[in-house]
Formats: structure tokens, C-alpha cells, sequence
């Protein structure tokens, strides 16, 4: 049996496999009106219920998404339905403006415009989520909280939004829109395989339900889903005894009641879980391989009241997230565990009309965050107490001009008050035509353990170095300008944007003159980078015919180190995406995707990333109304990167593989 036909058995085979223990899908898309899951049901026709395309987080308040003011990307859960999707990288790949970083290890980061991705913050229905990248090395356990049959949409603003979020939104926000009970009891399975062409694993399979509905008509309802996902370790080429990627096992399910006790008042209440394992074989510090278990556990409970009043609206929260992570070497090692993230949040919020032509929002925010890790203080643990209130104005002057001015004051225990300001003005000269501009500025606090005196980190430098913290640093901060143009017209639209953001206070590890620990360096956290990241954005998308459609956007982005003059390591100064999309027969879809990422300058300074290009081929055919198939080639150009040439590349691709799925709609 030749290569190709074992990749083919195999795929058959974990399907058949994965849809006999469980299967989940993609349902009929049912979205909600806001994050907090209060709006009102349109009618419906023949049992699909039309909901009107808005988004919410760019200003709290819902938009149509023409006349935002941000930058912002919209991924609709149907697209995610149709194709593999492991986790948010996957789900934002080719969206503008995004690029997946390299955190090590083989895991992933989101980077909007060249920043970091812990300069990301990530948001499940608008409230925010433990970060754990900010004391766990090579993390990336924020981006599997909600599978893809949950996801209405996904809702990505490019630019800092302190002015209504707080901390960690420095570079952007990742908001998760999931889908709503409504008035009718909906739901689905779905399953996928996906089978790699080289024999050296990285085989994935994932299965899932979603199914919601009234319990009590108009009044009480129910939402839950579940999902089962699993990869295979991918196997390094070069040293097969080594993981590129870790073999990776999750189990998610989440359980929500929605309450509606009048017309007026909606009442939320949920629970998630998630439970992760990954494995991965990696060379010590003396090339001796040692075996590292990563076993995450991640929870989410929240409780939501809104109102709809004669004066305004009105909204209300008490949620929590938890992340645990044990972590094992099999060498005998220190590992850098176990660790414990709790965030509590009480925030609320009222939007209303004092005067016509103004929508005014207000709220506050009372938030605690903690950390348990041995090596954060002498007792093990530490925690942090932030407040906030903020105050944004959404003016209407006159026909053509929209203006919105906001600002949110925190408070942080360690360093005081933090102002971020925001302005943003809209033009509306011709009809599809909008013209923005907008300023704001955004802050990211520090770490628990870049604070705590007392923290020592015995790990840095492959074990040869110290770092300690440092109670004097000061947040990271960013000014950020943006202006741009967008224009829709009946068959096509297109948009560009240009956007510079001055980036200050950066923190980084800093070699000390003198070290206490003889034989070692020792390092110290500092307010030391100054960074500048500027570029062009341009989306555009077209109907070719009634059957054909491109879409497609490019990011040019000069990053810059203004201490040093020298170009940012590990980021493209060219990324595109295009997507060439044909409808032969309302069963039948078919899709090209192509994703060009330009040459990067590497961290090493040896030289330079080649660019390189990726092509992806999608096919869909509903059997009827309630059972479609997919199938996919993705990576047609198999192009392995780091497992072909580890000395150019940072991650592993797990190259061409064939992917087969299905969905079931009840």
C-alpha cells in the first residue's frame, strides 16, 4: 500500500472511529443580538430565524458593521463549521490584520499588528478570561474555551481598546460571540478527521453537539454543547524522538439557562468546562529527551442581568474564571508548576440618550485577580485588586458625521491610576461611503510575577539564567491613530486603512552587571523597549458572477525598535490572504484559499525567514436539508517549515493533509 492510500484508510478510518464515540456539528446559525444574550427574536421564516448583522465590541453597544468605529474583523461560525478548526488560531487564520506568533514549544499566539499576542486580550461573550501566558512559558491554553458548533461569530477589533476594557487590550480584542437559546429547539452533530501525508503523526479528529431551546416558552431557556478533540504528537523529521507538536486531548461542554421573567429583564446564567492534556517530548539542556505532561483544567461560571427600560439599557455581571495546570518531566527536572489563575469580575454598565443625538454609556468595574505558583513569592501565592469606571459619548452631528469619545480610569494596587482616552470620528459623505479616524491609547498592567520582589525564575536561558522581578515597573502603553476608508456597493466592497502606533514602556528582561548565583546571569524585568508599528491594511471583495466571489486583504507592516532603528524579529512585512469561492448548485460550494506570509527578520539575527505560501482547497455538498459533508485538502503546496528546516523556521506545519467531515441538523 503506497503512501497516499495509507493517508486515505487512515482518514476513513478515524472518522468512522470519532463518529461512533461521539458527534457533534454545525447547526443552523442562531445568533443573539449582544454578548450578554439579551435581544429580542425577529420572526422567523420556514424555521430559520433572521437576525440582523451587528457587532458589539468596539463600542459595547450593537453596530451595523459598516458603520463601526474601529477596525474590526468578523468570522461568522458558519465559516468555521465548514472547515477544521482546533482552536482560535486556526478559526482567525487569513482574517486581517492577524498573525498567528510563535510562542514556542509549537504553540500558537494571536498578534494583531505586529504585537504581541499577550498584548491580546481574549473575551467569551464579552467578559474577560484568565491569561495564563503571563507566568506560564510557551502558553496557549486561552485559545480552546469554546468550540466551533458554540461560535455565533467571532468579533476582532485591530487596535487598542483599554478605553472600555482595561489592561491587555494594548494591541486588540478577540471577543467570542456564542450562539443563543431561542424560541425553537435547535441543534446538531458534527465530526471531523484530518489526516496528515508523512507518517509522522499529527493526525487530528474532533466531535461535537449543540442543542438549545425553550424550556418554558417565553420564559426559561436552555443551552448546552460538548466537544471531544484530539491531535496526534506530530513527530520531528529530523529527530523523530522529539515532538514538533505535543499530542494534544480535550473535552469541552458547557450547560446555560436563560431566564426571562418580563419583557423588560433577561437573566443568564452559565457554566463551562474544559479539560486539557498535552504531551510533548522535547531535548534538555544536555540533548538528553525528557517527556513534559501539561494537564490544564479551565472553568467559567457567570451570572448576567439586562434590562430594556423606558429610559435605556441596563446590564449586570458576576462571573469568574479559573485555570489549573499541573505539569510533569519525566528527566526529574524543575518543572515551572503547578499553577492556579482565578480571576473575579463585577462589572455593569447603562447605555441611554440624555439629549437626542447622544448615546451615552457608563459603567464600572471591581476586579481580583490571583495567582498560586511556587515561585511567584515565598508563599506560594499573590493576588491583585483592580477598580474602573468609564464614560463613552456616541454623537450624531448632523447627517453626514458620527463622533464617539470615550475614556476608562483604572486604579491597580501596585501603581495608581491609568487613564485611556479615545476619539473616533465617522464620515458619511455618499451612500456606502465611510470615511474614519480615530485616536486611543491602551495599557497593559504588570504581570503578578514581573511585580512580586520576591519572584525568581530559575529556568531562563536554558538554565543557565536568573530572573527576578521587579515592584517598580510601570504598565506597557500604546498611542495608536488609524485612518481609513470603506465602500459597499451592491456586488462589491473594499476598504483601506492606515494605522501607527507608538508602543512605550515595553517590558523585557534585562542582563544585570553583577549576579548572586555564581555561574549564572542574572536578569531583572524593566520598562526598557520602545517600539514603533505602522502599516496599510486592504480588504476587498467582489461578485466575479452569480455563482463565483474573491475576497481577499493585505497587510503591509514596518515594525521598528526606536531605541535600536532595527526591524521587530518575527514579524512579515507582507502578509495576504485570498479566498476564491464557486456555487455551481445551492447544494454545492466549493472554495480556493491562499495565505502568502512574507520574509521575517529572525530573532537570532541570522538572516531572514523566507516568505512562503500556503493553499488550501474546501468543498461542501448538502444530501439535504439536515446532512452535509465536507471534504479538504489543506497545505496543498506542503510546505513543512520548521520540520523541513528547523535552522529557518520556528513552528512546524504538519504539511499536506486531507480532511473529511460531517454535520447533522435537527
Amino acid at each position: 500500500m503506497n503512501n497516499r492510500s495509507k493517508v486515505a484508510a487512515s482518514l476513513i478510518a478515524l472518522l468512522v472511529w470519532s463518529t461512533g464515540v461521539c458527534a457533534p456539528s454545525a447547526p443552523m446559525e442562531e445568533g443573539r443580538q449582544n454578548e450578554s444574550n439579551s435581544g429580542a427574536l425577529l420572526p422567523k421564516h420556514d424555521d430559520v430565524t433572521i437576525l440582523p448583522s451587528v457587532v458589539v465590541t468596539a463600542t459595547a453597544n450593537e453596530r451595523a458593521p459598516d458603520n463601526v468605529p474601529a477596525s474590526i474583523a468578523v468570522v461568522g461560525g458558519d465559516d468555521l463549521r465548514r472547515r477544521p478548526v482546533n482552536d482560535l488560531a486556526d478559526a482567525l487564520r487569513g482574517a486581517e490584520g492577524i498573525s498567528l506568533e510563535d510562542v514556542g514549544q509549537g504553540r500558537r499566539g494571536i498578534s494583531i499588528r505586529g504585537m504581541s499576542s499577550e498584548h491580546t486580550l481574549m473575551l467569551v461573550d464579552g467578559q474577560r478570561i484568565s491569561a495564563s501566558a503571563s507566568a506560564i512559558a510557551h502558553s496557549d491554553f486561552e485559545l480552546g474555551w469554546v468550540p466551533a458548533e458554540a461560535i455565533d461569530r467571532l468579533e476582532v477589533v485591530r487596535g487598542p481598546m483599554s478605553s472600555l476594557y482595561g489592561s491587555e487590550a494594548l494591541g486588540g480584542v478577540v471577543n467570542v460571540i456564542t450562539r443563543a437559546p431561542t424560541d425553537h429547539w435547535t441543534g446538531s452533530l458534527s465530526s471531523y478527521a484530518l489526516a496528515t501525508d508523512h507518517g509522522l503523526g499529527g493526525n487530528q479528529y474532533k466531535n461535537g453537539f449543540y442543542i438549545a431551546g425553550p424550556l418554558i416558552p417565553g420564559q426559561l431557556g436552555l443551552s448546552a454543547w460538548g466537544e471531544v478533540r484530539r491531535r496526534h504528537m506530530l513527530h520531528d523529521a529530523s529527530s523523530p524522538a522529539l515532538s514538533a507538536l505535543d499530542r494534544q486531548r480535550a473535552v469541552t461542554g458547557h450547560l446555560g439557562l436563560s431566564w426571562t421573567p418580563d419583557a423588560r429583564q433577561r437573566i443568564d446564567l452559565t457554566i463551562d468546562a474544559v479539560n486539557e492534556d498535552q504531551t510533548g517530548l522535547h531535548a534538555g539542556t544536555r540533548n538528553i529527551p525528557y517527556q513534559s505532561d501539561n494537564e490544564i483544567q479551565r472553568r467559567r461560571y457567570a451570572f448576567t442581568h439586562t434590562g430594556q427600560w423606558s429610559w435605556g439599557n441596563s446590564r449586570v455581571r458576576l462571573y469568574r474564571s479559573t485555570l489549573d495546570r499541573q505539569i510533569w518531566r519525566s528527566d526529574g527536572d524543575q518543572a515551572s508548576g503547578p499553577n492556579r489563575f482565578v480571576d473575579t469580575v463585577f462589572d455593569t454598565q447603562a447605555s441611554f440618550s440624555p439629549v437626542s443625538a447622544h448615546r451615552l454609556t457608563v459603567g464600572g468595574q471591581l476586579r481580583r485577580e490571583s495567582l498560586q505558583d511556587p515561585n511567584v513569592n515565598r508563599q506560594g501565592k499573590k493576588a491583585q485588586a483592580h477598580q474602573a469606571f468609564f464614560v463613552q459619548d456616541e454623537m450624531t452631528l448632523g447627517s453626514h458625521w458620527e463622533l464617539v469619545l470615550g475614556s476608562r480610569f483604572d486604579r491597580h494596587d501596585s501603581f495608581g491610576w491609568e487613564i485611556s482616552p479615545r476619539a473616533y470620528v465617522l464620515f458619511h459623505p455618499l451612500d456606502g461611503l465611510v470615511l474614519k479616524a480615530g485616536v486611543g491609547r491602551g495599557f497593559k498592567a504588570p504581570t503578578l510575577k514581573q511585580l512580586s520582589p520576591e519572584f525568581e525564575s530559575w529556568a531562563a536561558m536554558g538554565g543557565r539564567g536568573v530572573i527576578r522581578g521587579n515592584p517598580d515597573l510601570q504598565p506597557e502603553t500604546n498611542l495608536s491613530y488609524e485612518l481609513g476608508a470603506t465602500y459597499e456597493a451592491d456586488s462589491w466592497s473594499a476598504a483601506a486603512t492606515f494605522f501607527h502606533n507608538n508602543v512605550r514602556n515595553l517590558i523585557d528582561t534585562v542582563r544585570q552587571p553583577t549576579c548572586f548565583a555564581p555561574g549564572r546571569v542574572c536578569l531583572a524585568y524593566e520598562n526598557v523597549a520602545r517600539v514603533r508599528l505602522q502599516g496599510v491594511e486592504l480588504t476587498g471583495g467582489a461578485d466575479l458572477s452569480a455563482s463565483w466571489r474573491l475576497d481577499a486583504n493585505y497587510t503591509y507592516l514596518d515594525a521598528r525598535d526606536r531605541i535600536t532603528g532595527e526591524p521587530m524579529p518575527d514579524r512579515s512585512r507582507h502578509r495576504a490572504n485570498a479566498t476564491l469561492a464557486w456555487k455551481p448548485l445551492a447544494s454545492l460550494s466549493t472554495r480556493v484559499q491562499l495565505e502568502y506570509i512574507g520574509a521575517q527578520v529572525r530573532q537570532d539575527q541570522e538572516g531572514k525567514r523566507p516568505g512562503y505560501a500556503m493553499l488550501h482547497w474546501y468543498l461542501d455538498y448538502d444530501l439535504n436539508r439536515n446532512l452535509s459533508v465536507q471534504l479538504g485538502v489543506e497545505n496543498l503546496t506542503d510546505k513543512r517549515l520548521a520540520n523541513d528546516d528547523i535552522g529557518l523556521f520556528s513552528r512546524a506545519d504538519e504539511g499536506r493533509r486531507y480532511f473529511v467531515g460531517m454535520r447533522v441538523q435537527f
